[in-house]
């Protein structure tokens, strides 16, 4: 997706985990992708750098599509579908 489609995107879980560093952003994204249902989509929200690779490879991994992430100040905002 490009980044205005990212931008408009409504997201049905918001994960911040922006006060953590590797591997706690994707722990958080674990814990709470059993909170929203198949085909909702989840943002996570990280400041640490190697998130940018773990989500997407979590996503090919487990099913989920990896919809792309968007560089804001200081952090990360990644979406993805269930």
């Amino acid at each position: 997706m490009n980044t205005e489609e990212l931008t408009a995107l409504t997201v049905d879980k918001s994960v911040d985990a922006r006060g953590t560093s590797c591997p706690g952003p994707l722990l958080a994204a674990k814990k709470a992708i059993g909170q929203i249902e198949k085909g909702q989509v989840m943002e996570v929200l990280s400041a640490d750098e190697g998130t940018r690779r773990d989500i997407p490879k979590w996503c090919t991994k487990k099913g989920y599509e990896y919809l792309g992430t968007l560089e804001e100040a200081g952090f990360y905002k990644i979406f993805l579908k269930k």
